[in-house]
């Protein structure tokens, strides 16, 4: 499937762009710093490309980011605090990276329009930023005005998708935030970026369910490169691609590294195994006597629908000086 670009007809943006705005339903709004910080986009924007020269690998962490902020209590940058017993040193998020982007792209908007643009929402447009550096969409439209957040623990990550959620337990945890199984695949394609440590995947690889052998689902040959990679008793820390092949372009060749047995994570590859989450990835791969969906215009509007998982606005939560860190 070809990546959505610019020579694409403009019906696709306008059926897009009508879409993402009315999934807004008015808790956030396309354009809200349109008048108090008219450069929000651009300096985020250029805060993830100096990123990204530094280090492809680094800024599509922030699309997990983005998505481990928006599961817990909402979309608000309580991921981003710093400090003992912060959601940031739960054990689902301490592989996380990409924090020194959004710290110096609040720097220089705090410079440009200080006190006016939330780190929740410098988060939300870094994430798509990423995406599109990586060959995604050509643009979608980010809906803005969120609020950071006053609270930020660590014992409220307890119940987000994790790395080895079957699927009926990854379904009930998306349908908890108001999003459904579709955007449960089309999100998970967001894996076609990016890496994991060995330490969330190596049990698959020699002692699966306590079996003292590998996870069965997994192609043999791609056992021998993951047992390569991540040698059993060796360094946990280390990365490897989640879209062998393919880990820094948006594409979707994910999907088809599933249908080949070759997910790294086991949350993704057992979306290959269950009758309703298989369709849709093979939908997306436009398999034949399917209806088929474009990946791309469907990423943008489930990252939209997430976007707005329980955000404050108006008067709720604060705007932070420092995102690390409340006022």
């Amino acid at each position: 499937m070809e990546v959505f670009s610019h020579n694409k007809t403009p019906l696709f943006f306008l059926v897009l762009f009508a879409s993402l705005i009315t999934l807004a339903l008015g808790q956030t709004r396309v354009g809200f710093y349109q008048t108090s910080c008219p450069r929000v986009e651009a300096i985020v924007q250029s805060a993830v490309a100096a990123a990204n020269r530094a280090n492809p690998g680094v800024p599509p962490g922030l699309v997990r980011m983005f998505f481990h902020d928006c599961f817990v209590n909402g979309c608000d940058a309580s991921i981003l605090i710093n400090g003992d017993g912060s959601e940031r040193t739960a054990p689902p998020n301490t592989l996380l990276r990409g924090y020194e982007i959004i710290d110096a792209a609040k720097t220089q908007l705090e410079t440009e329009c200080p006190g006016v643009v939330s780190c929740a929402d410098i988060l939300a447009i870094a994430a798509r930023d990423s995406v599109l550096l990586a060959g995604g969409i050509a643009r979608w439209q980010v809906p803005t005005g969120r609020r950071d957040g006053l609270v930020s623990r660590a014992a409220d990550t307890t119940n987000l998708p994790a790395f080895n959620d079957p699927v009926n337990v990854q379904i009930r945890k998306f349908a908890e935030k108001g999003l459904n199984t579709q955007d449960l695949v089309t999100l998970s394609g967001a894996h076609t970026l990016g890496t994991g440590a060995c330490l969330v995947f190596s049990y698959r690889l020699y002692n699966f369910n306590n079996t003292n052998g590998p996870d069965p689902s997994i192609d043999p040959a791609f056992l021998t490169t993951l047992r390569n990679l991540c040698p059993n008793g060796g360094d946990s820390r280390r990365r490897v691609a989640l879209d062998n092949g393919s880990e820094n372009r948006f594409d979707t060749s994910y999907f088809a590294n599933l249908r080949s047995g070759r997910g790294v994570l086991e949350s993704d590859q057992v979306l290959w195994g269950n009758p309703t989450t298989r369709t849709l990835a093979q939908r997306f791969l436009g398999i034949s006597g399917l209806v088929g969906l474009t990946f791309n215009v469907e990423f943008a509007r489930s990252m939209v629908r997430m976007g707005n998982i329980e955000v404050k606005t108006g008067t709720q939560g604060e705007i932070r000086r420092v995102c690390s860190a409340f006022n």
